[in-house]
């Protein structure tokens, strides 16, 4: 019986061939299923994460040791400018907070520069001061002060200045800059107020300050929230005569609100008696 085995799976027959291709299959199986289901795991820490802290907006210098704390690693991988945060803050980050992730993991993070990048600065003169407002914005600059001065075109611009110096277009300056506009007068020192009842508190800032006008008290009126806030009333009432200079008072509040007598305006303000 023995003899017959060792003939019939011996080395060199074809089921001894066969025999050990069986048994290495066998041990491959087993060694893969060992590799991915035990080993595989347990180094990887299989199932186990962490969720990412948000970052952002937090300094550089503390980065580091903040994230130490939560199993997690850093590098900066860009730098960009906002200034709504002060310099070598953290602007965004990747993964975003609150995403699943494996200790030890590396946050890239975009930083804010120390300098602001420079833009040329736009050719604003012989303009509109609404058009000059729009093209500072685009090129992410801000309208400071506006100085009239005698000139039949009313809020045309003549000149433009920053930190009381004439400055050329095309000149290289900070973003965020706040460039001064010299605009005419138009001759005459009233005008009529604009209408802004119905408009958001954004876009009726255009004709406000593009009739050299400032925004005086703003008073809410009811529940203001849900984002469709809109200027219920304003004070000047629109077309009444008034100065360059002149304060505008706003009522905001949801369409359909109603202004109570205690608010300041009364029916005789809107009818501008």
């Amino acid at each position: 019986m023995k003899f017959q085995f060792s003939k019939k799976y011996g080395n060199n027959t074809l089921g001894g061939l066969l025999l050990h291709l069986v048994v290495a299959g066998t041990l491959m199986v087993v060694l893969c299923v060992l590799y991915f289901y035990v080993y595989l795991p347990r180094t990887t820490n299989h199932g186990e994460t962490i969720t990412v802290p948000n970052i952002e907006g937090m300094p550089l210098a503390k980065v580091a040791e903040f994230l130490e704390g939560h199993d997690l690693r850093f590098e900066i991988n860009d730098s960009s400018y906002s200034e709504d945060y002060p310099p070598l803050t953290v602007l965004k980050q990747i993964p975003a907070a609150g995403s699943k992730v494996k200790e030890q993991r590396k946050i890239y993070v975009s930083v804010n520069r120390v300098t602001p990048p420079t833009v040329p600065m736009p050719k604003v003169t012989d303009i509109s001061l609404v058009n000059a407002e729009a093209l500072l914005k685009n090129s992410e600059l801000k309208r400071g002060r506006i100085e009239l001065v005698r000139g039949q075109f009313l809020n045309l611009v003549k000149e433009m200045k920053i930190n009381g110096r004439p400055v050329a277009p095309g000149v290289k300056v900070p973003k965020g800059t706040v460039v001064d506009l010299v605009v005419q007068d138009g001759g005459t020192k009233t005008l009529p107020a604009p209408d802004v009842v119905g408009m958001s508190l954004e876009d009726a800032k255009i004709p406000i300050f593009g009739s050299n006008l400032t925004i005086g008290e703003i008073h809410l009126v009811g529940d203001t929230t849900g984002g469709r806030a809109v200027i219920l009333k304003q004070k000047p009432v629109a077309q009444e005569n008034i100065e360059a200079g002149d304060v505008v008072d706003l009522w905001i509040g949801n369409p359909g609100s109603e202004i109570e007598s205690d608010d300041g305006f009364s029916n005789d303000d809107e009818d501008g008696n």
